[in-house]
């Protein structure tokens, strides 16, 4: 269900609901309609010896079956429950009559285990096993997936949780994983296709000629016609949030429609403790459960320092923990929106089975703006802009202008704001003109809401980057596409077309700024490494694996290259990723060899 829920479908979900639900054997007993969550009884894969079957199965959500990849028969994969300092040994059996493979995202492992074919290891071939070995040396809440073709849209995917050697300095009496993903009956190549004959084939909420005209349309409602006109006359749209949309997916929480209200049950009073793993192939979430505030305590498997908030944006391979404390008897709504609205997840956590809450409607559509088209070093008052009314139908969410847009469309791809080594041909059809940092901005399309929304600023860490050292250079990489040929790359090069690997020496402390010249977010995401993205604030830098860089923005982050070997480096959109957003980064030299980056 993509849409405002119907009130139908709620009562038939709460009617499964109360019956403890059937198609349960695509579920592990964890994802399962509704879970009691209590940490000790979690049915989990654990030890030092795990085995995974990756196979064929069928899938069925809304009343509708297709075919799905999956690991030992269900989806999302099992719960995988390790403790670090333990070693394991994770045997993979391959049914498939393709490659596969799995990527340990987040992990601190040797290189050749991290599960990327080419790059890392050759893959999994078909009617084969393949061991991973490898010793736990950290703590959180993770995931993995397939890094083969587009095995990881159809279900090839799963949780991880690694509790700490030492006592967890997050109380809780009570724990819900929730795995976020997106499901379509499509086949991942043909809508693969389809993004690359037509931008914005699934963006159903772009303007109309009908609209346009008739003025009845939401972007007639939030735009004025000359900003509408202006957009046009660039041939750019400013409803292209999202890739892939509603229009085709399904949302689900721990594989579970919105319609079939996947429930988290809790006692009044307890701290429960909800662990978000976006596993989703193309989808960014904005969470929130009206009416209970969430504490935030972990980022992307690192603790950070408490902090409390009414919602939060999570890009895809992102993870976040919080702690929330229902007092009441009730059900609470959790809603996962997509961030272009077109949809939305929606589960429950209730003291009983069957419980629910309203569900809130979807909250009107983002518009892109200023800032997401790279003039967010724009100067307003000199451009004579400082008295535009923020908030008025026409300032088109971050305040942009026809004047100024129009102003800027003659410099889309002026050559001369990236350096000669970003190649500006037909791959890239846009540079940011004035990108800035914007980790410290409120996430896409939550700029106005009127409660708390977390940002990269608010995340300290709870205990320092063991690397103090101030960065010794500093590598600049600008994230590149042409949105309307569903190109996309890094400095203008696909992977594919031979780009040169990210070369660091081993141990070497380096500034990595990423560029955003696209209208789209990325989440950037490095293997085998942690870095610290550079926020400025006082209390520190967050401490992450996967990074989201807005539209026409820049984020920076400070990397220690200790792990050496080769590593994928790539958008973590799987379809950006699979036009040619990757590349290899290479940390020389090894422990048995003396070559040098």
């Amino acid at each position: 269900m993509n849409q405002l829920i119907e009130r139908r479908a709620l009562l038939r979900a709460g009617a499964i609901g109360a019956a403890g639900v059937g198609l349960s054997s695509l579920f592990p007993a964890w994802a399962q309609s509704g879970s009691a969550g209590l940490a000790p009884t979690l049915p989990t894969l654990s030890g030092e010896d795990i085995r995974l079957k990756v196979a064929h199965s069928p899938f069925t959500v809304g009343g509708r079956t297709g075919h799905a990849i999956t690991m030992n028969g269900v989806l999302p994969a099992p719960l995988i429950r390790l403790r670090e300092g333990q070693n394991v040994r994770i045997h993979v059996e391959n049914t498939l009559d393709e490659d596969t493979s799995i990527h340990w995202h987040g992990f601190i492992l040797p290189f050749h285990m991290d599960g990327v074919p080419g790059i890392s290891f050759p893959g999994i071939l078909p009617k084969t096993t393949f061991t991973y070995e490898f010793p736990i040396v950290q703590n959180g809440t993770y995931w993995y997936h397939s890094h083969s073709g587009l095995q990881e849209q159809v279900g090839h995917y799963g949780p991880i949780v690694i509790d700490p050697a030492e006592p967890d300095p997050v109380a809780y009496d009570r724990e819900h994983v929730i795995v976020l993903s997106d499901w379509t009956f499509l086949h991942p190549h043909q809508l693969f296709g389809k993004l690359k004959k037509q931008g914005g084939y699934f963006n159903r909420q772009k303007q109309t000629l009908s609209g346009l005209v008739g003025g009845d349309d939401d972007l007639a409602r939030n735009m004025s016609l000359s900003d509408r006109l202006m957009w046009g006359k660039m041939r750019m749209d400013p409803t292209d949030i999202a890739d892939v949309t509603g229009s085709t997916y399904t949302y689900l929480i721990n594989g579970h429609g919105p319609a079939e209200n996947w429930t988290g049950l809790f006692r009044p009073g307890e701290r429960v403790r909800l662990r978000f793993i976006n596993a989703s192939a193309m989808s960014i979430f904005n969470i929130r459960i009206p009416g209970l505030p969430m504490t935030i305590v972990q980022a992307d498997g690192q603790n950070v320092r408490p902090v409390e908030t009414d919602e939060f944006q999570i890009s895809v391979a992102e993870t976040y923990d919080a702690i929330v404390t229902p007092t009441e008897d009730k059900a609470f709504t959790l809603v996962a929106e997509s961030i272009d609205r077109s949809g939305m997840g929606r589960a429950t956590l209730a003291p009983r089975m069957g419980m629910q809450a309203p569900v809130p409607p979807l909250r009107p559509k983002p518009l892109l703006g200023m800032k997401d088209m790279g003039m967010g070093g724009m100067d307003h008052g000199a451009m004579g802009h400082g008295s535009m009314q923020h908030g008025s139908t026409s300032d088109m969410n971050n305040g942009a202008s026809s004047e100024a847009m129009a102003g800027m469309s003659h410099d889309m791809r002026d050559k001369s704001l990236v350096p000669p080594d970003v190649k500006v041909g037909v791959g890239v059809d846009m540079i940011a003109p004035m990108p800035v940092d914007r980790t410290g901005d409120r996430p896409l399309g939550l700029e106005e809401v009127p409660h708390r929304v977390l940002t990269y600023h608010d995340l300290a860490p709870l205990t320092a980057f063991h690397d103090k050292r101030q960065p010794t250079r500093s590598v600049d990489i600008h994230l590149t596409g042409n949105m309307e040929r569903f190109m996309w790359s890094f400095d203008g090069v696909k992977l594919n077309e031979g780009a040169e690997p990210i070369r660091f020496a081993r141990n070497e402390r380096v500034r990595v700024n990423l560029i955003n010249n696209s209208m789209m977010s990325h989440p950037i995401h490095i293997h085998g490494h942690f870095f610290e993205v550079v926020t400025g604030m006082p209390h520190g830098n967050p401490v992450k694996h996967t990074v989201n860089v807005m539209p026409g923005g820049k984020a920076s982050f400070d990397l220690t290259a200790d792990a050496p070997g080769d590593w994928a480096f790539h958008c973590h959109l799987l379809y950006h990723m699979h036009a040619g957003m990757m590349n290899v980064v290479k940390v020389r030299p090894m422990d048995d060899e003396g070559e040098v980056a």
